[in-house]
Formats: structure tokens, sequence, C-alpha cells
């Protein structure tokens, strides 16, 4: 039990990755070249060159990544060159982002720099699939010409 944590409140076992501890970090004096994927909270103090795939991405001040970047949630307090699609996007003001921004939740502190295209992303927007036509009810559907008296009269003969 926490703290603050009323003790008539079952605590939440699956609580998400914002609230947890950091997992993974790249330290001030690291290089990385290469592809992470990630899962859980990460912070990134040093500089990586390749993309990111993972959950919870923090970019600290010192921070640098040139790679494109498929995330849950960045917090961005670095410098960024690539392409960042994630559900939320967090842009401080000692951020600096070059690339395209795909996000359903951006937030920009006054003071942040963002050079490139930004695209709001809706669920409607995410499938790509065209919506299937509706279809016809019975009555509407063409139906077979009537018999008149005058075809009738012809298959008589």
């Amino acid at each position: 039990m926490g703290l603050f944590t009323s003790s008539s409140q079952p605590e939440q076992q699956d609580r998400p990755t914002t609230s947890g501890a950091i997992s993974s970090v790249i330290a001030k004096e690291m290089r990385i070249t290469g592809e992470i994927a990630f899962k859980g909270k990460t912070r990134i103090d040093g500089i990586l060159e390749g993309n990111i795939k993972g959950e919870y991405l923090i970019l600290s001040e010192n921070g640098r990544i040139h790679g494109n970047l498929t995330l849950d949630t960045l917090v961005c307090h670095g410098s960024i060159k690539g392409d960042i699609e994630a559900n939320t996007i967090t842009v401080h003001k000692t951020a600096t982002i070059r690339g395209k921004l795909a996000s359903g939740n951006l937030t920009v502190e006054p003071g942040a720099s963002i050079e490139g295209e930004i695209h709001a992303v809706t669920e409607s927007k995410q499938s790509t699939a065209p919506a299937p036509k509706p279809k016809q009810p019975a009555a509407e559907k063409k139906a077979a010409p009537a018999r008149t008296g005058a075809n009738q009269a012809d298959k008589k003969k």
C-alpha cells in the first residue's frame, strides 16, 4: 500500500507503464548504433542512431536520437531527427525535433523547437480499410420483369 493510498481501495495489480519505474537506461556516456525494441519505460541520456519501437520513452536533455520512433508515449527533453509515431507526445522547452510527428495527443511547451509536419491521428484515420457497403434489402433488389397479358398470350401460341 502506498503512502497516500486509502486502505478501503484495493491496490491495482496492472498499473499502466506511465506509473512504473524506469526499466532501462542508456547512459550519457553511451553511443548506440542499431535498432532498439523495448517494453516498459526507458530513458535515453546518450546518443542513439537507429529506429526505436517501444512503450514509454523519456529522452533527457542530453539525449540525442537519429532515427524513426514508434511508441505509445514519448516525453522529449532532448534532440530527435526522424519521424515519430506515438499515441501521446510531450515536447518540453529544451527539446528539438526535426521530422514528421503523428499523434493523437500532442503537448508542446513554449520554447520547444519542432521543424516538420504534424499530423493528428484519430481512431477513424488509423483504419485504412474502406468501410463495407451496406447490403440492399430484398425489396430494393431488381425484380424480374412482370408478365403482362401480351407476354402471356405469346406463350400460349
